[in-house]
């Protein structure tokens, strides 16, 4: 039910007001997740109350790792009750809380292992704590099957290795080239800004560890198949992961080289 008098956002109002971009909003609509109250005569999105609680709900399931399919599911569902959502959401807040505030005591004890001139005392397994410890066996082994042991010890050594200022620069770094390819998502993979930016994503990547084409082929279909991979870029941008995927496999098809 529409109401005339109920305050109303347009597209860019909403943006600001939900921290969301306008493209993403465009987006929830086309897959029915998050339909405008109305459209003007002129075919303009305009929102009231009951989409600002929806689109709510969409960020903290979205937060919590939530597919959109599953979330338009949940939403969708006739007995889908509000009040319950948001006691769902603060039991799974505070427990990923807790879970992060372990990951960030990791990382502060990394931090000083790796800029300790005497007794570094960091083990291995601190690498990977704040991680599920039943996940980390896993982790490991995975990367072993892949591409060998020897790969494994060595990306941890790097690990090691980067220091205080390299890790944190390491991190911003990863953080500015995904925002850099989620902003140029409106153009074709093959482009020339595009394969720029994926070629700055493959050197990083060569931070951590040597990265052939058959390898990067293979972190590029990782990013659609593995669920982790996926959440990590659909934070920057609604649809990220397939994007990176098709740009990087015109990388390869390129040998690794921007044309």
């Amino acid at each position: 039910m529409v109401s005339k008098t109920e305050k109303r956002y347009s597209v860019k109002q909403l943006s600001k007001l939900a921290g969301v971009s306008i493209r993403t909003l465009h987006y929830y609509d086309e897959i029915g997740l998050l339909k405008p109250a109305f459209r003007s005569e002129k075919g303009y999105r305009y929102y009231q109350r009951r989409e600002l609680f929806l689109l709510q709900q969409i960020r903290f399931y979205r937060e919590l790792d939530f597919p959109l399919q599953e979330i338009k599911e949940i939403l969708e569902d006739p007995d889908f009750d509000l009040i319950q959502a948001l006691e769902f959401h603060r039991r799974q807040l505070k427990e990923k809380s807790a879970h992060l505030r372990k990951l960030l005591a990791t990382i502060d004890k990394t931090i000083k292992a790796l800029t300790e001139t005497e007794g570094n005392t960091m083990k291995d397994t601190d690498i990977y704590a704040g991680f599920k410890p039943e996940d980390v066996p896993g982790m490991r082994q995975e990367v072993i099957e892949r591409w060998g042991e020897k790969e494994l010890l060595d990306t941890e050594r790097r690990i090691r290795n980067l220091g205080k200022k390299g890790w944190e620069d390491a991190r911003k770094r990863g953080e500015e080239i995904d925002r850099l390819i989620a902003g140029l998502m409106n153009l074709d993979p093959a482009e020339t800004k595009v394969q720029r930016a994926i070629s700055l994503h493959f050197e990083y990547m060569n931070t951590f560890y040597e990265v052939s084409k058959e390898r990067y082929r293979g972190l590029a279909q990782m990013y659609i198949d593995d669920e982790r991979f996926t959440a990590h870029y659909e934070k920057t941008a609604v649809g990220l992961a397939n994007y990176i995927h098709r740009a990087i496999n015109v990388f390869c098809d390129n040998d690794l080289q921007v044309k």
